[in-house]
This record gives C-alpha cells, structure tokens and sequence, in this order.
C-alpha cells in the first residue's frame, strides 16, 4: 500500500472513546490505536464508520494527558472477523496539542538511533 500520510507515525498504546457528531446515536465507541501523526490516526474498531463521518475523540496519549479532539474518517479497509482498519485526519487540533505529538515523535526518533 502507498504511503500517504505527510508526516512520520507513532505506535501508542491506549484506546479511546469516540462520539458521532453527524446525528448519528450518542453512543462511545472503543477503538484499537495503530499508529499516530501530528495530522492523523490509524485504529481498528468492530463497529461500521462512514467515510467523511466526523468524530469528537478523547486521546490519552504517552504522557497520561487527554487531548479533546476531532477525526475525520478518510479510510476503510474491512479485516477479518467483524474488524475494520480506518484512517482519520486530526480537524482542527490545536497547535499545541499537535506539538505534543510532535515532540514525542522527535524524542523517539533520537532514542531509536
């Protein structure tokens, strides 16, 4: 598959909870983290997304804070089981929250080499 995030990705090991925002029923979801960018996250979840669907995200990340963030769905791809892999872009994070995952990247980049 071609490689089409703009910036380097990082595994974390978390969940979160995601809420539809596009009238869909208020209910959480429990997803899977791949990987993460300052622009975008991958997870796998059991539950059907809609590419296109927004969605209002906490995410813990390595330091134990919580971003309130946005995702948009730009990619489904269906697993075995009842599994689906999606891609999503980050809408409107903050510079700040964006530079936390960035730092981090950066300090992994330095301990990996």
């Amino acid at each position: 598959m071609e490689e089409r995030r703009k910036n380097r990705r990082m595994e974390l090991t978390a969940a979160l909870l995601l809420k539809g925002l596009n009238g869909e029923a208020d209910s959480e979801v429990s997803i899977e983290i791949i990987d993460v960018s300052k622009t975008g996250i991958g997870f796998i979840c059991t539950n059907p997304l809609n590419i296109g669907a927004v969605y209002e995200a906490d995410l813990t990340i390595w330091t134990k804070e919580v971003l309130h963030v946005f995702l948009e769905i730009v990619r489904i791809e269906k697993l075995e089981k009842d599994e689906y892999s999606y891609g999503a872009i980050f809408i409107g994070m903050s510079e700040i929250d964006s530079k936390r995952i960035e730092v981090y990247q950066t300090i992994e980049t330095m301990e990996t080499e």
